[in-house]
């Protein structure tokens, strides 16, 4: 900063006011140009919205290279200055939370901005794929829980699915005001449209608490861990090459096909055979299907394209959070593979996005689906080596929690519809381990499930030990031990096992008359996996296996190697 800038700085200061400059932050990433007559503010500063409580806030816009812009809120005001391309940024000290509806002022010339009902509390990132989208209006509960909403106090924001190659400025916002990216109230009249887990997440915390709540939902259906990793991690991934080719491959064939001008014009030549032959049918004649117009690869799903569509226009805004619910993707064919680098990296970026390099993140661990087959089929399933990864990011993440949904889905669903007990356990998470609450009678909050730590073998029994602050109250559903299996060196499992619980040990002992030298126990593998091993809370014990061996799993070449994904 010159020495004229500093000195502005001082005067400033000395009239109750403070200065910031634009070049005085560094932007992550770079926030690209954004040409305006006057000034803007980011599409996420709008009327209803939630800033962070005691943490400074960031506020951000463009305008007028140059132009000095003021912005003052809750008693302070804070001047900054538009750089060379037009962007300013600011902060805001750290606020107390506050139901007050105030009015955010953003002025720059003669021209102002306002955003009103503006609340004070927690802000939390609620991020993956369709299961963490899933609207509350899909929910099993959906007649009693849209009815009956009513908390003014917890917000939301769904953020419009943008895809691109390069880092987005901001997000686009169209001039309706209902439309996506803009703050909603979780009242009867807006709440279909929330994320249902992120909904029941923030129901808990407010109530807990007796703060406000802002859910930012960024999820995107059908997109996969390197969809929200930025470009320069995942080009250090080997196993990410493949789909840096196709994507290549696939950009190439829509330029040289003349992008948009040559889609439109290849649909409207499509357009006239179809409806040509759709006029020469028979009576009773099979109809084909209509064509459909070319998209543009670089507006959908694409390594690193969600990060810099959806995460990029939201980076520096002040979040307590992340929820993240995603794995799907990451269990058909051969998407696996990267996972085990690019699922951490995923933890990475958003840390790096929102300027915390020790951002609490909610781990999701992904919920069972479709159906059960054969033994070999269950043992190699991709969704186990999804789980392992998950687990074991969490194991060695700092200020990472995860939560179990596999038990919660009743008909083979990708996408079951009780989200409640997905918020809650999210909830319990989150107030024990970020916001380091005690519960009813000054006790700790339970959030995990019984955690697997070792195994002894006598004869042909396994003892399992658990986590003793996990293993509380040990105890089987209904008193039935399903979802264990058994394997000797043969490494066949078999499923006829039997077990019961060593309450004294936090230990479960299980033995199958068909294995008479047991070496390996697996819990609850399968891509709809079955298990009623919990704790007195009823946390669900986490699938875990005992043994190393490699994972081929149906569809794929190559095998997962758990000790190698660990390193």
């Amino acid at each position: 900063m010159s020495f004229m800038s500093r000195l502005l700085v001082v005067l400033i200061a000395l009239c109750g006011t403070r200065w910031v400059l634009a070049d005085d932050f560094v932007p992550t990433p770079k926030r690209p140009a954004v040409k305006v007559e006057a000034l803007k503010l980011a599409n996420i500063f709008s009327d209803r919205m939630v800033l962070q409580r005691d943490k400074p806030v960031r506020i951000w816009g463009w305008a007028k290279p140059g132009a000095a812009v003021r912005v003052a809120f809750a008693g302070q005001t804070v001047h900054a200055k538009a750089d060379k391309q037009g962007s300013w940024q600011l902060l805001l000290e750290p606020m107390r939370a506050s139901f007050e509806n105030r009015t955010l002022t953003a002025t720059a010339g003669d021209k102002t901005i306002q955003v009103r009902d503006v609340l004070v509390g927690e802000v939390w990132i609620c991020g993956g794929q369709s299961n963490m989208r899933w609207t509350l209006a899909g929910t099993r509960d959906a007649n009693l829980e849209m009815a009956s909403a009513d908390y003014p106090a917890i917000r939301f924001a769904r953020i419009p699915n943008i895809a691109s190659p390069t880092p987005n400025a901001d997000y686009p916002v169209v001039d309706d005001p209902n439309a996506e990216g803009r703050w909603f109230t979780c009242q009867s009249e807006h709440i279909s449209s929330c994320t249902a887990v992120g909904y029941y997440f923030g129901q808990r915390l407010h109530r807990f608490l007796k703060v406000p709540v802002g859910l930012i939902d960024t999820a995107w259906g059908g997109t996969m861990a390197q969809h929200w990793v930025t470009r320069d991690r995942l080009e250090k991934i080997p196993e990410m090459q493949p789909y840096f080719d196709k994507f290549a491959e696939a950009m190439k064939k829509w330029n040289d096909g003349g992008a948009e001008a040559g889609a439109k014009a290849d649909y409207e030549k499509a357009l006239a055979a179809w409806e040509a032959k759709v006029k020469t049918l028979k009576p009773g004649g099979r109809r084909p299907g209509r064509p459909r117009l070319r998209q543009n690869p670089g507006k959908g799903r694409q390594p690193a394209g969600m990060v810099n569509g959806i995460i990029a226009p939201l980076s520096g805004y002040s979040v307590r959070g992340v929820l993240f619910y995603q794995g799907e993707n990451n269990s058909f064919g051969e998407s696996w593979k990267p996972f085990y680098a690019t699922f951490p990296a995923v933890i990475d970026t958003h840390r790096d996005a929102f300027g915390d390099t020790n951002l609490p993140f909610g781990i999701i661990q992904i919920a069972g689906w479709s159906n059960r087959r054969s033994m070999t089929y269950d043992m190699n399933h991709h969704t186990n080596v999804v789980r392992e990864i998950q687990f074991d990011v969490w194991q060695r993440t700092a200020n990472t929690g995860l939560i179990a949904s596999f038990d919660l889905n009743v008909d083979g669903n990708i996408h079951p519809r009780h989200k409640q007990p997905v918020g809650e356990r999210a909830a319990r998470w989150a107030l024990a381990e970020v916001y380091k609450q005690k519960g009813a009678r000054n006790q700790p909050i339970a959030w995990q499930g019984p955690v697997f730590e070792k195994m002894e073998i006598e004869g042909n029994k396994c003892t399992l030990y658990f986590k003793k602050e996990t293993a509380q109250g040990l105890t089987m559903n209904k008193d039935v031990p399903v979802g264990f299996y058994i394997a000797g060196e043969d490494k066949v499992f078999h499923s006829d096992v039997q077990a019961r619980v060593d309450r004294n040990k936090s230990a479960v002992i299980v033995w199958s008359d068909s294995v008479s030298k047991p070496v390996a126990v697996r819990y609850a593998q399968s891509n709809l996996p079955i298990g009623g091993l919990m704790n007195n809370m009823e946390l669900p014990a986490y699938p875990f296996r005992t043994d190393d061996w490699p994972l081929t799993p149906h569809q794929s070449t190559g095998s997962y190697v758990r000790s190698k994904a660990r390193r």
